[in-house]
């Protein structure tokens, strides 16, 4: 087993910046990355896309290739397609690569796991041509690909972002339909303060909404009883906004109601989470370093609570500093002293997430779709079994398993977890946090028995 003093799980911005404060520090790295190359989500193929698609993407996107060529530094071993299957609190990880597995231990242990985004379930959403936003900008940016005839649908600053580089690929979508309220906006008035403070998250809203004005395309808002036509594959988007039905014809459906924490290894090792009402979802336990009850193990980044990239550099760097006073490569005063400027500018980047947060909630159809309506797609289970479980007596996801095979299927809960607990808390009258979630196990992604079997140290030079 390879020892390192500082093991990273992610390579995305809080990953990046961790690793290249760690090995400033002189502490020994490594970055355990499921992709082929630096960048996480946010930054994905930065430093191939950002020369060729730079312009379509945005100049925020080019803030990633500084982080990206950061990771190439000599104290830093960076261990790309490395899909990670088990994490334990002690520091222990196991890993595949090309099928090969393999473990590592870190002295100290960040995970820097990244978003998903939040499951969006309508009626329609399991057919062909329906994809996520962010699955669709990740085909813009590894591959230059824009989807055709697309209609976006659903919440969140992401469908403005994504629809603005889609105008400037030259493939505009047919129209943006946003479930947000206009009473959404009212209750966000009152978190104006800190929208002011981050004002830059809303010039940067501003200028989207220009791209598209200019571009033509239609906006309808506070659009309700959405719904996917189609057989064999999507055909159009049915929706009610204004008071009419619509519908509007499209070879591709791009669904978004936010991004949530990936909690699936702090879930894994037991670390204690607690429900975000603002985010309306679960994250894990940390303080103002990322240290968790573990002491071991840090998080940081939008796995650690929703706060962009730019909050989740800031979140890596005082990861790493604290890291590095706790095995004497710094003195706290140190720590301190540097962490200081990390903490300035992490509060100011997430002093306009509460109005985000409040302005553009996940849609109610989505938070309790309709009884057909899929919502564990690995398992084929609707919204309708979920509620007669509840009627028989379940009370929390874990019975759910039991009840009907909820979350049991090969993403364990990642792409239906939040729906889960949300349809079992309306129905039995608790808290989600209440409710609760899934419990986690190891392999946290599929592996074979053969992987298992050839199970070797990693080949780092301290095995």
């Amino acid at each position: 087993m390879g020892d390192v003093d500082f093991l990273i799980i992610g390579a995305g911005p809080a990953g990046m910046a961790a690793a290249a404060q760690a090995a400033r520090l002189g502490m020994s790295t490594a970055i355990l990355d499921e992709q082929p190359a630096p960048g996480g989500q946010i930054y994905r193929g930065v430093e191939v896309a950002g020369p060729v698609r730079g312009r379509i993407l945005g100049k925020d996107f080019l803030n990633g290739v500084q982080l990206a060529q950061g990771v190439r530094h000599a104290g830093i071993r960076y261990i790309p397609g490395a899909t990670v299957w088990k994490a334990e609190a002690g520091g222990s990880v196991a890993y595949s690569v090309e099928g090969a597995a393999r473990t590592i231990r870190g002295r100290r242990l960040l995970l820097a796991t990244g978003a998903l985004e939040r499951p969006v379930p309508l009626p329609g959403w399991t057919l062909p041509g329906v994809m996520t936003v962010g699955a669709a900008q990740i085909l813009l940016k590894q591959s230059g690909v824009v989807p055709r005839r697309a209609v976006i649908a659903g919440s969140g600053p992401l469908l403005y972002l994504v629809a603005a580089q889609m105008v400037r690929a030259g493939r505009p979508p047919l129209a943006l339909v946003e479930t947000p309220e206009r009473r959404d906006l009212l209750r966000a008035l009152r978190h104006l303060g800190g929208a002011l403070r981050g004002w830059r998250y809303m010039a940067k809203g501003v200028g989207w909404f220009a791209e598209l004005a200019r571009a033509g395309v239609p906006r309808y808002r506070s659009a309700t009883e959405l719904r996917i036509e189609g057989t064999d594959k999507a055909e159009a988007l049915s929706f009610v906004a204004g008071g009419r039905n619509r519908c509007i014809a499209c070879e591709t459906v791009l669904l978004h109601e936010g991004v949530v924490p990936n909690t699936q290894a702090s879930r894994a090792m037991n670390l204690p989470h607690h429900w975000d009402a603002g985010q309306r979802c679960f994250v894990p336990d940390h303080d103002v370093w990322g240290q968790t009850a573990e002491p071991r193990v840090y998080v940081a980044g939008d796995g650690a609570g929703i706060g962009g990239a730019q909050a989740a550099e800031q979140a890596g760097c005082l990861a790493a500093l604290h890291a590095a006073a706790a095995l004497g490569h710094i003195g706290n005063d140190e720590r301190d002293r540097r962490g200081a400027r990390h903490l300035r500018r992490l509060a100011r980047e997430m002093a306009a997430r509460p109005f985000l947060e409040a302005a553009y909630p996940p849609g109610m159809q989505t938070r309790a779709p309709a009884d057909d309506t899929i919502v564990c797609r690995c398992e084929e289970v609707t919204a309708g079994d979920i509620r007669r479980h509840a009627a028989l007596g379940c009370r929390g996801p874990n019975q759910a398993k039991a009840f009907g095979r909820a979350g049991m299927g090969p993403c364990q809960g990642r792409y239906c977890g939040l729906t889960v607990t949300g349809l079992l808390a309306a129905q039995t009258g608790q808290t989600p946090a209440e409710t609760g979630y899934y419990r986690i196990r190891p392999p946290l992604k599929p592996i074979t028995v053969a992987e298992l079997a050839a199970l070797e140290p990693d080949p780092g030079e301290n095995t």
